[in-house]
């Protein structure tokens, strides 16, 4: 049975992301220098550093959805998430 977690820990995410075969990116020619990705291929998006990757991820409040646990510990699965806002 496969479970999800959330999350903004830029250690856990570098680790998921390279453990996958994973780079961080953006759209090529993004008016938003903000849209980050997560991309397994070189083919459709530009490649950047993590330093803009996390700088964009924490600029447009994002969090990563991810497998935890799955069938497969090298699935794939993540997304970009908005964070959800704390309530005081």
């Amino acid at each position: 049975m496969a479970r999800f977690g959330t999350t903004t820990d830029y250690i856990r995410i570098r680790d998921w992301i390279e453990a996958r075969g994973g780079h961080p990116a953006r759209i090529r020619d993004a008016r938003d220098s903000e849209t980050v990705r997560v991309d397994f291929s070189t083919d459709s998006q530009e490649e950047i550093s993590w330093d803009e990757f996390f700088e964009g991820f924490d600029g447009s409040r994002l969090a990563f959805l991810h497998r935890t646990k799955a069938e497969d510990d090298r699935a794939r699965f993540g997304k970009m998430v908005r964070r959800k806002r704390r309530h005081h």
